[in-house]
């Protein structure tokens, strides 16, 4: 019995979930799902914080994972560091989401060079603050640009070649922010919301291709990003609004991540899913 319809497993696959197995145990003894082994993976935003730790999450998978990202030095240092090793050694391409057609076109490039696609992650976003006094219109679209428009986009994109290969997921990652009114951030926080209303709509539309639509909602992630914008004041703050002493890691939503897009999740889609540490 195969795992979503794929082929029979092969000598060759029982190699290669070994090496899988390995590096697992080398990473600290992670969860390993089979169901994710050799799928194809997209990550938007993956050079660096949450997306980093999403690449070299479904890299030690054994998954065949692919990154855009704009900071070029960071992702190509990041691909170097994980290709060492790796069943599948990661793929990054420069991309500016907000750019529709280098969207379109690195999409297309990225189908071509994976096969298809199985799962796409919609990480990337931008949490510069802001007050309401400084929003001009023009600000206002290059923030939905960057935090929204793209993960739509991204998912029209990729649906097709995900259905093309008998289903998949799709998770799009919205934010605590909104949940708890954090200030400074109105248009982000809206962008935030929308989020978790178009992982309803497109869960609905996509469900009858087997495609699964959720929303990742972290708290505040222990990233070098974050860290800039707190003191240790402050997210001592944090921690003590939390349930769960101790920082959130890029490795934790992972964890969470890998779940949602493994068969393990089979029925979970249209919702939003919390790692926060209980601070809402």
């Amino acid at each position: 019995m195969t795992s979503g319809g794929g082929r029979l497993p092969s000598a060759t696959d029982e190699t290669e979930n070994e090496s899988v197995l390995q590096q697992t145990s080398v990473a600290g003894g992670r969860a390993i799902y089979p169901s994710l082994h050799g799928k194809r993976v997209v990550v938007t935003g993956g050079g660096s914080g949450i997306g980093e730790g999403l690449v070299e999450a479904f890299v030690a998978q054994g998954c065949q994972v692919a990154f855009v990202d704009i900071a070029d030095a960071a992702s190509h240092a990041l691909v170097e560091r994980l290709s060492a090793g790796a069943v599948h050694a990661p793929l990054y391409r420069h991309c500016d989401l907000t750019d529709l057609d280098d969207l379109k076109r690195v999409f297309a490039d990225l189908e071509t060079a994976l096969g298809g696609f199985d799962i796409l992650v919609n990480n990337a976003g931008n949490d510069d603050r802001h007050t309401i006094d400084e929003v001009t219109p023009d600000y206002w679209d290059q923030r939905l640009n960057v935090n929204l428009r793209h993960q739509f986009f991204a998912a029209q994109a990729a649906a097709p070649a995900i259905k093309r290969a008998g289903g998949g997921a799709i998770l799009n990652f919205g934010s605590i922010s909104w949940h708890l009114a954090l200030p400074d951030l109105v248009l982000y926080q809206t962008c935030k919301a929308a989020i978790e209303g178009l992982t309803r709509a497109l869960a609905r539309d996509l469900g009858r291709s087997n495609i699964r639509v959720n929303t990742i909602v972290p708290g505040n992630v222990q990233t070098p990003r974050q860290e800039k914008w707190y003191t240790p004041e402050g997210e001592a703050e944090i921690v003590a609004a939390q349930c769960l002493d101790g920082r959130i890691q890029p490795s934790d939503v992972a964890a969470l991540v890998l779940f949602l897009a493994s068969d393990d999740a089979k029925m979970c889609t249209g919702h939003d899913y919390f790692i926060d540490a209980g601070w809402r």
